[in-house]
């Protein structure tokens, strides 16, 4: 990470320190483990311990973050047929996540301002326990709906705090720590996505496949709620008002949204159309299914690697054209020889999906402060998801008017052009805080 410009005070480099104030923000001042605000301080290994705490509760949450949303795609046809779904609204509960995430991430800042990071995180997961119970109890598709939208509100406010931890907790570790959470999130998308089917025909009901992740999301509020129950909404001690930067007012916040929008886009059309691509291809559909798999799985060590590349380069232009080449090929690969390649393209697709991680690692990068990273990071997500929002529809149309596979891939080319022109914005280092 560039070292701070002048000026602005350099974050202490000692770890001791840096676990000093990631247990003082989990617990608050004056419990264990914090420093004391006299300047007395508590012992190193109760700072220590609550560093962890603090990682800990951030990887269960990541496990979380996509566990709802891909249990639903595997059990889809039999959620359809056992509420009766319509066609238009069985597309828009494939549609939901990325309007939930959209809108209720904008709105994360506001509540950062009013309710301390714990308590957030606490009804974030309650919200999302709540909701994964609820939608597989109900047999009212517009209940289904209201308890889906319940549980994806805890993921979308989630999803805009874990940036903003990282950055408040392990300054010093940005690269690492997104890693380690991306690659927690990967493998919570993963499981849900292939265990879903099988723990429904164990218990004979697609109920059990949906409600099982309430249990993962139940046990994400443990680590926080200690914290939770102890904080108070932060005040800042020197009396100054936090400043309220403004990320849609710069060039590099809109630069972020479209670069987290674009491979968004391209992420969830790959999820909804791989595995049609290659059964139209001649692939029986149990093989089309670990060709999406292999997708995934390949995803989880470039989700730990991507973050930590991105720390240690001054530039992320060699990052940035990476990807570029690879999804490049892989989309040229689906087009022309889908299945004599199909492995190869497979691999060349999981690691252009690294911009995923990528870009949530540029995130903390690109800001000085916790509140500058919350701020960027729900700009850039909740403008992302609209962008992406879009991908798998027009994919579906393009494929039903030209009856082929062609077309869907130039659109899913020119989006990576778009994305990698905002890879080349935000790729220098500089921070949100200074633009004007």
């Amino acid at each position: 990470m560039p070292p701070s410009p002048p000026g602005v005070p350099a974050v202490p480099t000692n770890p001791v320190s840096v676990s000093a104030g990631a247990a003082e923000a989990v617990t608050g001042p004056g419990s264990p483990g914090a420093v004391d605000p006299a300047g007395g301080a508590a012992p190193a290994t109760s700072r220590a311990n609550a560093g962890w705490l603090v990682l800990a509760g951030m990887l269960l949450v990541a496990l979380n973050l996509r566990a709802a949303v891909t249990s639903l795609g595997a059990l889809l046809d039999e959620v359809r047929v056992g509420l009766a779904l319509s066609g238009t609204m069985a597309g828009f509960v494939t549609t939901l996540p990325t309007i939930a995430f959209a809108a209720l991430g904008a709105a994360t800042p506001w509540l950062v301002r009013r309710f301390s990071p714990a308590r957030l995180l606490v009804v974030a997961m309650i919200a999302l326990t709540v909701g994964q119970v609820l939608r597989a109890l109900t047999g009212s598709a517009l209940v289904f709906l209201i308890t889906s939208a319940l549980a994806l509100a805890g993921i979308a406010v989630a999803n805009i705090l874990l940036p903003m931890l990282v950055k408040q907790h392990f300054p010093h570790r940005t690269g690492l720590v997104t890693g380690a959470y991306t690659m927690a999130l990967t493998v919570g998308t993963t499981v849900a996505a292939a265990a879903a089917v099988p723990v429904a025909h164990a218990f004979g009901s697609w109920r059990a496949g949906l409600g099982v992740w309430a249990g993962l999301a139940a046990l994400a509020v443990l680590p926080w709620l200690p914290a939770a129950l102890r904080s108070r909404t932060t005040v800042r001690r020197d009396g100054t008002s936090r400043r309220v930067v403004r990320p849609g007012r710069t060039r590099l916040g809109w630069a972020m949204a479209v670069y987290f929008g674009a491979q968004s886009l391209s992420g969830y059309s790959i999820m909804g159309w791989l595995a049609q691509m290659f059964r139209d291809a001649g692939f029986h559909p149990q093989d089309a299914g670990l060709l999406l798999a292999g997708v995934t799985a390949l995803g989880v060590p470039i989700a730990l690697l991507m973050p930590t590349l991105a720390g240690r380069l001054g530039s992320l232009r060699p990052l940035v054209f990476g990807l570029t080449a690879a999804s490049s090929l892989a989309y040229l690969g689906l087009a022309f020889a889908p299945r004599g390649g199909a492995v190869v393209w497979v691999v060349l697709l999981a690691f252009g999906q690294g911009a995923f991680p990528l870009i949530l690692a540029t995130i903390g990068l690109r800001a000085r402060t916790a509140d500058g990273t919350v701020a960027l990071s729900a700009f850039a997500q909740s403008t992302g998801y609209v962008i992406a929002a879009s991908g798998p529809l027009l994919v579906g149309i393009l494929h039903d008017v030209t009856g082929g596979w062609l077309a869907p891939i130039g659109f899913l080319l020119a989006a990576l052009a778009v994305q990698t022109c905002a890879g080349v914005l935000i790729a220098r280092p500089r921070y949100i805080e200074d633009e004007p």
